[in-house]
């Protein structure tokens, strides 16, 4: 039977009809509308499902949406702020680190996550912290080098 949940999604609260062992993946997608989350694998294992729940990278193929009580949920569609994009969007644009896309969300909300603990990663901690992430179309190079310009560009908007 499905219960009523209330979602705190990109600042935003959202009223919903749930069944209690819907993903969150749905709920976003299929209730809210927020379609920049994207359904890769449906185990967890692709990351395209990636979200930040207060912060924090989570699968939202995995994740029930009944049990994200009040956190604080971020998608793709909420890190764009007064019409600027976040530094690692842009830098994701300028390096040319996509080709299809289908996983661009969730590699971009997982680099987020990983900038605001390693704020000048190295290479191989970008390799490290994006592992889990995948990338079919191979772009690997290139999405290192985004991460990379991000966070340079975010030290520097820092002073």
């Amino acid at each position: 039977m499905a219960s009523r949940l209330k979602l705190r999604v990109n600042g935003a609260e959202h009223d919903v009809q749930a069944e209690p062992d819907a993903s969150l993946l749905n709920v976003l997608r299929d209730q809210i509308g927020l379609t920049g989350t994207k359904y890769g694998c449906g185990e967890g294992q692709c990351g395209a499902c990636t979200v930040l729940i207060d912060g924090k990278p989570r699968r939202s193929c995995l994740t029930p949406a009944a049990s994200v009580g009040s956190s604080r949920i971020q998608t793709i569609e909420g890190l764009e702020k007064n019409g600027r994009l976040h530094p690692l969007q842009q830098a994701f644009i300028d390096a040319d680190a996509f080709q299809c896309a289908y996983c661009t969300s969730g590699m971009i909300l997982a680099g987020v996550s990983f900038l605001e603990s390693h704020p000048a990663p190295s290479e191989e901690e970008i390799v490290r912290g994006l592992n889990g992430n995948v990338c079919r179309c191979g772009t690997y190079p290139r999405i290192v080098a985004a991460l990379r310009k991000a966070a340079q560009a975010m030290k520097e908007s820092r002073g």
